[in-house]
């Protein structure tokens, strides 16, 4: 039986997400770099990703993901009272992308504002924005998962390019019945953990120079073997505190969507988890590693795919750079 909660709920109303056209496979970058569409696979579980165009950039994509939620909501932007943008590729440091976003949209009333939380973003948001409406603060929120992570991808470095990709998702909030909608949410960050996964250059301590760009010090730099120990571990448990917290069990769950960020990562939190693969939505191998929009897209797939219904638990659980992690459990 779910706990009793708030006296509002926050349900998610629309879902949209957008995907570039252009796509890069596996076997494109075997001629880029010195790899295969075997090592990629095996490694990954990635077999093609997307990439923006030349003239489009994260706040086009959060356009195009925002006006397909919006229209599943049949909300008016101009009712929205919040926008939120997980991004750690805005398109540029000032002003947020939530703005430029807002501005595009024509959502006058709405604040709006970036959230950087890498892969976790789109949870870290989530929970903003369902905290906000479970407060009587807003009524409606767009929350947004957007990167274009091919622009701080490394293209000579074989470990990391072959992961990333561009892309959208989206979903907004409104009031709903409690019990119904964002059950639950959890968060968690270990700051000591840091060069796991970072980017040096590009901030206050370390401003882009010549040097810094031509040594590549604005790219995306990864540990890989110690993300996935830690990875699995930290994601199995935000997903228990967070089934923990609305008084509910694995048992219950009928899907589990992960960040997508390795095939392994996602199938240690299965076993671990004791769910069917079945229960796990993956679009790793058509999108690749796309960071906060991760989740946003494959929510929004599931949905546009017919086979999410009503009163089905859906959690969503995530981890990235900083390091971050969390979940959240949503009653569609």
């Amino acid at each position: 039986m779910i706990k009793p909660c708030k006296q509002i709920g926050a349900r998610i109303a629309g879902t949209g997400h957008y995907l570039p056209e252009k796509i890069l496979t596996n076997a494109d970058f075997e001629k880029i770099v010195d790899t295969s569409d075997e090592w990629i696979l095996t490694r990954s579980g990635i077999r093609e990703r997307h990439i923006t165009a030349d003239n489009e950039f994260s706040s086009d994509m959060a356009f195009e993901a925002a006006k397909m939620a919006l229209a599943d909501a049949e909300v008016d932007p101009k009712d929205l009272d919040m926008i939120i943008v997980a991004t750690v590729t805005p398109d540029m440091p000032l002003p947020s992308t939530g703005c430029l976003l807002q501005e595009m949209l024509g959502a006058k009333k709405a604040a709006a504002f970036d959230v950087s939380a890498a892969c976790s973003g789109f949870i870290y948001g989530l929970s903003i924005g369902s905290s906000m409406i479970e407060s009587g603060k807003a009524e409606k929120v767009l929350v947004i998962g957007v990167e274009t992570l091919t622009s701080i991808t490394d293209y000579t470095d074989r470990t990391t390019c072959v992961l990333f990709g561009d892309g959208c998702g989206a979903v907004v909030l409104e009031e709903g019945e409690p019990g119904e909608g964002v059950l639950s949410t959890f968060m968690q960050s270990d700051g000591g953990e840091k060069e796991l996964l970072y980017i040096v250059a590009g901030g206050s301590k370390t401003p882009l120079t010549t040097e810094r760009i031509e040594a590549g010090e604005h790219y995306i730099r990864m540990k890989g073997d110690g993300l996935f120990k830690y990875a699995v571990r930290a994601m199995v448990d935000a997903a228990r505190h967070t089934l923990k917290e609305a008084g509910l069990g694995t048992e219950d769950v009928t899907y589990l969507i992960p960040h997508q960020a390795n095939i392994r990562i996602i199938e240690g939190v299965r076993k671990r988890l004791k769910l069917e693969k079945e229960q796990v939505v993956v679009n790793i191998d058509r999108v690749g590693n796309t960071s906060s929009a991760s989740i946003p897209i494959a929510f929004s797939e599931l949905k546009e795919g017919g086979t999410l219904k009503k009163g089905d638990l859906v959690i969503m659980v995530a981890f990235g750079g900083g390091l971050t992690w969390g979940a959240a459990l949503i009653k569609y």
